[in-house]
This record gives structure tokens, C-alpha cells and sequence, in this order.
């Protein structure tokens, strides 16, 4: 399970430096293979394969009223491999889908991770505190 957020700067060619208390997993679970996609709230996912085999079944199985989704998820997907320095390159087409230029916020969302542009993220997350977005917690306390 991947949890936890960190705030990250591509480098030069667009490569991210995966945390290294994520690696250990990566390597284990995946043997290094990730799948990167697009999700439709503005931020990337990023899979391990075993993980992104089991999504990728899931969104192939859609009926034919949901091309969209299998085009935004499918469509955009990009296999990757971490180099020997735990780096992952993010592709130009889905950095500028995402916004994602240098500066980032890598969260763990248990089976998978979500790559923001560190502004729009905190922007987002800013707007949820303040209960601006609709959602489940909407009757929920803490």
C-alpha cells in the first residue's frame, strides 16, 4: 500500500525521482514497470503493472458508452520502467495533460499514485478544506 505525499521537482528531461521508501516495493511487486495515465481531474496516475493490469481489465470491460474513459485511461497510458536510480520519465504529452511542468506532489493512494502540478494540488486541496467541493464527507465528522 502506497500512502504518504511528497513534493518533487522534475529534472531537466522530465524525470521523476521515485521516493526511495517506495522503491524497495516497486522493485518487489513490479520488477521496476510502472504504467503512467491520465486522470480526468487533472493529475496523472502512476501503476505498478500488476496493478495497472487489474485497472486496465477493469475500464476494457466498460460498455461502449464509456469510450471516452477507455480513451482518457487507455488512450493515454505510457509503460515506464525506474532506471538505476530509482528515476521514471514522464512523457512530455502527459506532463503538458496534467499541467505538470517542474515542481509536483507525488501521493500514495494505496494501489497506485497520483502526480499533481504542485500549484493546482494545492489549490484543489485548499478548495476541498474549505468545503467548496461536493463530496462524501459531506455529512461526515472527524
Amino acid at each position: 500500500m502506497f500512502q504518504g505525499a511528497s513534493s518533487l521537482s522534475l529534472d531537466g528531461k522530465g524525470r521523476l525521482s521515485v521516493p526511495t521508501r517506495h522503491r524497495d516495493v516497486l522493485a518487489a511487486t513490479a520488477e521496476n514497470q510502472l504504467t503512467i495515465t491520465r486522470h480526468p481531474h487533472g493529475c496523472l496516475m502512476i501503476f505498478p503493472r500488476p496493478e495497472w493490469e487489474k485497472f486496465r481489465d477493469r475500464i476494457a470491460a466498460l460498455p461502449m458508452e464509456a469510450q471516452w474513459w477507455k480513451r482518457i485511461f487507455l488512450g493515454n497510458a505510457m509503460d515506464v520502467e525506474l532506471d538505476g536510480t530509482g528515476r521514471v520519465l514522464v512523457s512530455p504529452e502527459l506532463r503538458a495533460a496534467a499541467g505538470i511542468e517542474k515542481e509536483t506532489m507525488l501521493l500514495g493512494m494505496g494501489n497506485h499514485f497520483e502526480l499533481w502540478d504542485k500549484a493546482m494540488y494545492e489549490a484543489k486541496e485548499a478548495e476541498a478544506l474549505r468545503g467548496d467541493m461536493p463530496g462524501v464527507f459531506k455529512d461526515f465528522s472527524f
